[in-house]
């Protein structure tokens, strides 16, 4: 096996202008936070995101002005309310909104991690999204002669994880909930994850099972504690509320979200800076 062990900047530099971007994780749940960062700090613009119910790391990216399109069912700060540089840019009309259900961008995603063109569905019949989705096809089943739904595969050109162990060839563990996470990995043409340990690859083998996502899928992977801050990892922290509020407070104007990017983002220039950052006053999550 070859190792896949590397550095943040050099693991976010495989991403590239205009990609399809798919980034793991749900809510406030072990999104690749540092991962997303590090794409604000390289400048790498013009994504097309993908996810289910997604939060700050989408966010980010909008507020910072990379990002052409998103395909997602939800996109907010759940009881603080829709994620606020995604909805100014939506209704300014600056930001394409591909809108799903959590169910199409699950099954979506299954038939691209399957290599296969499309997996029909039952659940959107009656729904508007028929309306505005040229791309779902109505289709009769050859067996039954029941009607069904297409859905397009989706494959990502990058997926980003973070995950809680892995070796240095790229064998992730997944704990808990997988989310979306390894049908990313496994639909998408580069796999980038960052992770809370590197590990002993006797380690990862002592309970092989628990690999959600083996090393041959996996392009990159850093070893960044802390790295879904402020969001959760579970085992590891739970999601830094204070930080989300202040998030949520910064970013209803794109003049003081200016001022969130360069005390959080683009002023600590590494991933350790930004735990220092976080770790001021005793506080970080």
């Amino acid at each position: 096996m070859e190792e896949r062990l590397t550095n943040l900047k050099e693991a976010v530099s495989l991403i590239k202008e205009g990609d399809i971007v798919a980034i793991g994780g749900v809510g406030r749940n072990r999104a690749p936070m540092a991962l997303v960062r590090e794409i604000v700090r390289q400048g790498i613009g013009h994504l097309h995101l993908v996810g289910r119910e997604k939060g700050m790391d989408f966010d980010v990216l909008i507020g910072a002005g990379l990002v052409r399109k998103v395909t997602a069912a939800y996109i907010g700060l759940e009881e603080l309310g829709l994620a606020p540089n995604f909805r100014r840019w939506v209704e300014a009309g600056q930001l394409e909104m591909d809108e799903q259900t959590c169910g199409s961008v699950i099954n979506s995603l299954r038939a691209g991690s399957m290599g296969i063109p499309f997996l029909p569905v039952k659940g959107l019949w009656g729904s508007e999204l028929m309306r505005v989705h040229q791309d779902f096809k109505p289709i009769e089943c050859p067996f039954t002669g029941e009607r069904l739904i297409a859905l397009p595969a989706i494959n990502p050109d990058v997926a980003l994880v973070h995950a809680q162990k892995a070796d240095k060839y790229g064998n992730i563990q997944l704990k808990g909930s997988l989310f979306e996470d390894a049908l990313m990995a496994k639909a998408a043409k580069r796999v980038i994850v960052s992770v809370e340990e590197i590990v002993p690859l006797e380690q990862i083998k002592e309970n092989p099972e628990e690999t959600s996502i083996p090393y041959f899928l996996v392009d990159a992977v850093v070893e960044l504690p802390r790295g879904a801050h402020p969001t959760s990892c579970y085992l590891y922290y739970a999601s830094d509320r204070q930080h989300i509020q202040e998030y949520a407070r910064k970013a209803r104007s794109p003049e003081s979200f200016r001022q969130y990017l360069e005390e959080y983002v683009l002023g600590p220039e590494s991933h350790e800076k930004y735990l220092e950052k976080i770790s001021e006053g005793g506080r970080s999550g």
